[in-house]
């Protein structure tokens, strides 16, 4: 198929062209849009997807193929920036339909790709009895199909030179793709949570890797690539790179400090991961009010905040800093 076969200015439910043989793809997660994203690029014959979400929006995944002029039949590479469910969890299930396909992967995740029992245990834990609600079916990928990734060393896929970046902070395994001729990085969470037409760009810090100093060198390992367009999925194409990255910083430290100070006072002076929840909620509501100085009406302004909830949990965050804190006090208690 052609590279814009089927593409207009009104291309499908859910589908963006952004230019370049790349098309972004709404996945509805939750039935919201604006929530997580897919990346389809495509040239010399190959059809390749950066992230597949979650297995609970493969049928939006297949429905936005289709949008652009695809099948699965056509895909020939599936690239995941790292293996949380919400980015990589429908890799097995889409793989059943997509014979040709291979997964590219940071060597850490490969793993829990092939076999992923203990990230389902691990994912139950915190989820519980809405597993299935929130991911759907998470199955492996055949081992034979699983292309470990190497930093820096870049592969010809779909018409196109992908570097990928090992960009660790956000998880340890996480990888960042970079499109040099299109001057595109596709970011996944190391550059950030953003609503689409916002500004605000929200640090989503779950459990159980979260690290700040290794994030920090992926921020700047991202601002060196002078890169025209941030691709992120959650959510969208941005063109002010430099400026995003640089807020991701500024509000990264607000969140490890507001972890600080929270979680310190101790659980008996209201220094719990309720109270922390509660605060990041606080700030993630503030800050989207303050993007938007003509003020949204607040039922607007409730949904955007639900939208950034779902992409970006508040519990969640907590959770992260406050595996983080106790981590420090260890280390701390350590080499007292």
């Amino acid at each position: 198929m052609s590279d814009d076969a089927g593409v207009g200015s009104d291309a499908g439910g859910g589908v963006t062209p952004l230019g370049d043989g790349v098309w972004q793809l709404d996945l509805g997660f939750g039935g919201r849009p604006g929530v997580i994203a897919a990346y389809v690029v495509a040239g010399d014959g190959e059809v390749a997807l950066i992230e597949t979400g979650p297995a609970s929006t493969l049928p939006a995944l297949l429905a936005g193929l289709a949008g652009v002029g695809f099948a699965p039949d056509d895909l020939t590479a599936v690239l995941v920036t790292h293996i949380h469910l919400d980015h990589a969890g429908a890799a097995g299930r889409l793989l059943r339909r997509a014979p040709r396909a291979t997964v590219h992967v940071h060597p850490v995740g490969a793993p829990h790709l092939a076999d992923p029992t203990k990230l389902v245990a691990s994912a139950t834990r915190i989820y519980g009895d809405r597993m299935d609600e929130l991911w759907g079916e998470i199955a492996p990928v055949p081992a034979q199909r699983i292309m470990p990734l190497e930093d820096g060393v870049p592969r010809a896929i779909a018409g196109r030179v992908l570097t990928p970046l090992f960009t660790p902070g956000h998880a340890s395994h996480h990888v960042a793709f970079w499109d040099a001729a299109a001057s595109t990085a596709f970011t996944g969470d190391v550059g950030g949570v953003r609503l689409a037409g916002s500004g605000y760009v929200c640090p989503p810090t779950p459990p159980p890797d979260l690290d700040f100093a290794a994030w920090e060198g992926s921020i700047r390992r991202l601002e060196a690539l002078d890169a025209r367009r941030l691709c992120a999925t959650h959510f969208g194409a941005f063109a002010d790179a430099a400026a995003h990255l640089g807020q991701l910083r500024e509000n990264l430290a607000r969140f490890r400090d507001l972890a600080a100070v929270t979680l310190a006072a101790g659980p008996g002076a209201g220094g719990d991961q309720a109270a922390l929840t509660a605060r990041i909620t606080a700030a993630m509501a503030e800050a989207l009010a303050a993007d938007d100085p003509a003020g949204a009406d607040p039922a607007a302004q409730a949904e955007r905040l639900a939208t950034l909830e779902a992409a970006t949990p508040s519990y969640m965050a907590a959770m992260g800093l406050g595996r983080w804190w106790a981590k420090r006090g260890a280390a701390e208690r350590g080499s007292g």
